[in-house]
């Protein structure tokens, strides 16, 4: 792994004679802790002065020791630990004027004019309030012979940059905050849990989650596991909501579901403003049907636990680019957040999100609720839409007759979310007004036949499920193309929805060719990237990869953790992914690893050396353990073997090496809330898609589609969803490595290498630019939403 020129980076981005402070405030949230670690060793990466301010605002009215220059290992073993670190504490002291003016004279005494604040809006607006007060302040210090003339001028503008961190995704400005994902699988993994015991004694479950202002949290958790109803104070139910409930849920059961699922946010109300709570739920339905029904209240296991992979990923990003924010910043410069918008990091104006922010509250305060689910976002808006559009099913009287049938089927490996993908796809289908088909074991289920129509009830419960339901095989249909044809001719299939990884799109481009010879292949084809490889060009993302990371990294914390209190130890890791590092190299970055070995990024002997060489001196620290990645086919020559060999003899007398390949254990289990929602969004997407296109190509009393643009994939590129012909797929991907030629993850590696202390170069030229809130909403014709 040749280590590129850093000489633009350092003459470009030097951040020599500069001090930062990073603080934690308001609430706490999973992934502050991987922010910190970001902020810390950027900072010292390019020359700057870091300091820790530890209670918060507290801590900076307080002093002496609350404010600590951090140093590299100050930051280690705490990407994994949950909560924050240095701590956190709402600060009254901060709201006047002289705890303002106590804090300022604080970080002058250390030549900090660089903050970074890693919290919710009311930490945010303090802080922009203190950069508006900072020549007032140094002023008054001035007056008040605290500080000279000198160290006013030379520290005349106070720098801010924000990083959102708060479970309840109630932030405007970005699809996600630091916390959320993770408190996302903290209910996940009790609605999983729950769902078991109330099948056993067919019960009536009432979850009450987090959101006393928004409900994000309850509303993604309800799309995620399918259940019955959810309450959220952006969007209250109608009147006479409480029979409507009441005749679903009893709907379900006689449907002969064995449980019901309701979750309610904490700040969810009715029309009038009066509060709906989990209890007044349950004593409806116990009184209107007589069911058995418990309550769960989550409380703070929302706020604990360890990070997910997704958080990890997120906080790191936006840590190393809160420093490029500061270290780029100017005097004129408004305060800024740094922000997710789809795939990618943006930084945008401090207040105008915190205005708009608080633009939600006062339209939900006005009962303007349809305003405050505008206000929200693009993602809460789709969210909001496809959980009605998947949990509420019309009577058969109202559903559109369109007289089509479509199939969905799996291709290649499973991953989790395809089971979530299915059931979308079918549900929005029958919705739509289509007949729905679900073929089994993949092309090779296809032709022989194992093809059966699917109703509503028969997908319920299949969100939470892993692997796929339907089967899944490698096979391609070029070999059967005459025997599916007659399969498609017998079961009229008008449309094909193909739920896989990279034989998915082998598969619609031989469909795609197969069209000139058969008639039955001119529908419209479309694809969904499922894959823990995540190696499917035209999309950033794909369905299952999510699950993959979260399985790599939780193994990763425990490995790490069994070397906790014994000698010096390196492990060698291998993980899954064909020719293609995603798992290895955002894996690597989410669990803290040293390096990461992948085909994309050639690498040698020499190369080998200097990591152990690397390791050896991080070893004379107080660090005691090293992680080391490789992807399975990284290189033919320098195996997994191989490499545990070499470590073990060279780094002898100062590290011991143990190795570990992880194997199917990445392909297994229940899918992330992220893989859940993403799959479930992505194809009721798909579905709407299809429809328009079998309306747009049907004639003479048949559909024929045979254009480029009705052979498609659904992916995510950058901040859009977007649908893509396969054909024009083709020049962007390496076929016989099975991976696309240009991936964007490559410019992650560098953030690793940083944050494991190597000299590196780091490309700047896709960090992000002040933007503005209004642009940050791309125009509904152009996008889904970002996850």
């Amino acid at each position: 792994m040749a280590q590129p020129d850093n000489k633009k980076f350092f003459e470009n981005l030097t951040g020599a004679g500069k001090a930062i402070a990073v603080l934690t405030s308001g609430g706490d949230a999973q992934g502050m802790n991987a922010a910190v670690r970001a902020v810390v060793r950027m900072g010292i990466y390019v020359g700057a002065k870091v300091y820790f301010v530890h209670e918060g605002y507290q801590g900076m009215v307080d002093g002496g020791d609350n404010i600590k220059e951090a140093k590299w290992e100050s930051v280690s073993s705490m990407l994994q630990v949950g909560g924050t670190v240095i701590g956190s504490a709402r600060c009254k002291d901060f709201r006047t004027h002289e705890g303002r003016l106590k804090a300022a004279h604080n970080l002058v005494k250390r030549g900090i004019t660089n903050l970074c604040v890693i919290g919710g809006d009311g930490s945010l607006t303090g802080a922009n309030l203190f950069r508006e007060e900072w020549s007032g302040l140094l002023a008054e210090l001035v007056q008040q012979n605290l500080i000279d003339e000198e160290a006013a001028q030379k520290y005349s503008a106070l720098h801010i940059v924000g990083m959102v961190g708060s479970i309840d995704n109630d932030f405007c400005g970005t699809d996600m905050t630091i916390g959320t994902d993770s408190a996302l699988h903290r209910i996940i993994e009790v609605v999983d849990a729950i769902m078991t015991t109330a099948q056993s004694h067919q019960r009536t479950f009432v979850l009450e989650v987090m959101g006393r202002h928004c409900g994000y949290l309850a509303l993604v958790s309800a799309l995620a596991c399918g259940a019955d109803w959810v309450l959220i104070p952006e969007m209250p139910p109608e009147d006479g909501w409480e029979e409507k409930m009441c005749q679903k849920l009893s709907a379900t059961r006689s449907r002969g579901s064995r449980l019901n699922i309701i979750i309610v946010a904490e700040g969810a109300i009715d029309r009038h403003g009066k509060a709906i709570t989990s209890s007044i739920v349950k004593d409806l339905v116990v009184q209107c049907l007589g069911f058995d029904t418990r309550v769960t209240i989550l409380g703070h296991v929302q706020r604990g636990g360890t990070p997910s992979a997704f958080d990890r990923i997120l906080a790191s990003r936006m840590g190393v680019e809160a420093v490029l924010a500061l270290l780029e910043t100017t005097a004129n410069t408004p305060a800024c957040v740094v922000s997710l918008c789809g795939n990618q990091s943006v930084r945008l104006p401090l207040m105008e999100c915190v205005q708009m922010t608080q633009q939600v509250q006062k339209a939900m305060d006005e009962k303007r609720f349809e305003e405050a689910v505008r206000l929200r976002g693009r993602s809460f808006e789709n969210n909001l839409r496809t959980y009605k559009l998947l949990a509420h099913r019309k009577p058969e009287s109202e559903l559109p007759h369109s007289n089509y049938n479509v199939a969905v089927m799996n291709v290649g490996a499973p991953a989790a979310g395809m089971n979530a993908a299915v059931r979308s796809a079918v549900r929005v289908g029958i919705s739509e007004g289509h007949k729905m088909f679900a073929v089994s074991d993949g092309f090779e289920g296809f032709y022989k036949g194992q093809i059966k129509e699917v109703k509503w009830a028969d997908v319920g419960g299949w969100t939470g499920q892993g692997g796929s339901l339907l089967g899944t095989k490698r096979t391609l249909p070029a070999k059967y193309i005459e025997k599916i044809a007659e399969q498609m001719r017998k079961y009229n299939i008008n449309a094909l929805l193909v739920i896989g990884g990279f034989e998915a799109l082998e598969c619609l481009l031989q469909l795609n060719d197969a069209r000139s010879h058969y008639e039955e292949f001119c529908i419209p084809l479309c694809m969904l990237p499922a894959t823990i490889s995540n190696n499917v060009p035209g999309t950033d993302l794909s369905i299952g990869a999510d699950t993959a990371l979260n399985a790599i990294v939780e193994t990763c914390d425990r490995i790490k953790q069994s070397a906790s209190g014994t000698k010096h130890r390196v492990f060698i890791i291998e993980t899954m992914g064909g020719y293609c590092g995603y798992l290895a190299s955002v894996g690597g970055l989410a669990a803290g690893a040293d390096a990461a070995y992948i085909y994309e990024e050639p690498f040698d002997i020499r190369d080998l050396q200097s990591n152990v060489e690397h390791l050896t001196e991080k070893m004379k620290t107080s660090i005691q353990r090293g992680l080391i990645l490789r992807n399975e086919n990284s290189n033919e020559n320098y195996t997994t073997d191989f490499i545990y060999q070499l470590y073990s003899e060279e780094g002898r007398g100062v590290f011991d090496c143990r190795k570990n390949v992880l194997g199917h254990m990445q392909q297994g289990g229940a899918p992330s809330p992220f893989d859940r929602n993403f799959g479930t969004k992505i194809a009721a997407k798909a579905m709407q898609w299809i429809t328009k296109k079998l309306n747009e190509n049907y004639r003479q009393g048949r559909v024929f589609a045979n254009t480029e643009d009705s052979a498609c994939l659904l992916g995510m590129r950058r901040r859009a969803m977007v649908f893509q012909p396969v054909v024009q797929l083709k020049d962007e991907t390496d076929f016989v490595h099975r991976i696309p030629k240009e991936q964007w993850w490559l410019k992650l590696r560098p953030l690793m290498k940083i944050l494991a202390k190597y000299k590196t170069s780091y490309d700047v030229s896709d960090s992000g630019q002040l933007e503005h809130v209004a642009l940050n909403r791309p125009r509904e014709s152009e996008v889904l939403a970002a996850i």
